[in-house]
């Protein structure tokens, strides 16, 4: 279960949504999109917040009029030894915005933010010093924010490939290999 050993129900729904959409609502003002009493409203609230479903409030801030009109994501293949994220602190690198850890051949992602292309060139260098980097400078973004909704009623079911279940052990499909002594 994923809130207090329950699922979300549909007015918990109703109420992320509404806070996503608008953080500074009052209880008055949700309550009556949910139809609840702002005491009720503020109980459910509480409740999310206790729970860990709602971790804060924040500001949406336009970072271009804020001085920081480029972007960019940094894959990283760290040096060994010199690991981003085991020898710096987020205090040394204000520019990052987000690091996600990947598998595969990088080893991590991050979202940078900066003033300029000089800007940009000198946290590349910083960045550098820690390993290899594949850069991608935002041209623009079409799409970002989507809020976090209910899962999906039907989800796609994954289709099970031919050839490659249980059976099926080489040649072509519907073929069975044996090995010696008759055993597959």
């Amino acid at each position: 279960m994923t809130f207090q050993e329950r699922e979300l129900d549909s007015t918990d729904w109703q109420i992320l949504a509404a806070l996503q959409s608008d953080g500074r609502l009052s209880f008055n003002q949700l309550g009556k999109r949910v139809n609840l009493s702002p005491p009720a409203v503020a109980d459910r609230v509480r409740r999310l917040e206790e729970a860990g479903v709602i971790t804060g409030y924040r500001a949406e801030v336009n970072p271009a009029r804020a001085g920081q009109p480029l972007s960019a994501f940094v894959q990283m293949r760290c040096t060994t030894g010199r690991c981003l994220l085991k020898t710096t602190r987020a205090e040394d690198f204000p520019e990052v915005l987000e690091i996600h850890k990947l598998s595969g051949s990088s080893c991590s992602m991050l979202r940078v933010r900066v003033t300029s292309m000089h800007h940009l060139e000198g946290l590349f260098e910083r960045l550098g010093e820690h390993g290899e980097m594949n850069t991608h400078i935002v041209l623009s973004t079409e799409f970002e924010g989507r809020p976090v909704q209910p899962p999906a009623a039907a989800q796609r079911t994954v289709t099970r490939s031919t050839g490659w279940g249980p059976g099926d052990r080489g040649g072509g499909v519907g073929e069975v290999s044996r090995t010696v002594g008759g055993r597959f």
